[in-house]
């Protein structure tokens, strides 16, 4: 005796059946997503790790070299004092820039994952419609 046809639930519970599976395909297909973007995210990161690592050796090394080339220029005039002084605010002024760049770039960070994150925030909003 079937009693979800004598009850007449056989209709819903295939309906709950389809939904409970199209979930199941929706969430592997969001986990899919975002495993891509997340492979996207780390090479994108690790290039910028190896690129900003040879660039500040590179950087480091030139304004060094530069520096040390402006105070030899000027060692013997009565300029020293005032061209050591200028040279010190130039590195404290990069330095600044470093640091403002460094901010900058770790608030676009957080933007990670827009696609996940608009796709998840689309299905509860279908979600909500069917409730």
């Amino acid at each position: 005796m079937n009693w979800l046809s004598i009850l007449g639930l056989e209709g819903l519970v295939a309906r709950w059946r389809a939904n409970v599976i199209e979930a199941a395909i929706a969430a592997e297909d969001r986990m899919d997503l975002a495993r891509l973007e997340w492979q996207d995210q780390k090479q994108r990161l690790q290039n910028m790790l190896v690129l900003t690592i040879l660039v500040a050796g590179l950087t480091v090394v030139a304004l060094i070299m530069l520096s040390l080339a402006v105070l030899v220029h000027f060692w013997d005039t009565p300029q020293r004092t005032l061209v050591a002084w200028s040279v010190a605010g130039v590195w404290l002024a990069g330095w600044a820039a470093a640091l403002l760049s460094l901010v900058s770039v770790a608030q676009r960070a957080r933007n990670g994952f827009a696609l996940t994150r608009r796709e998840l925030a689309q299905d509860w909003r279908d979600i909500k419609e069917r409730l």
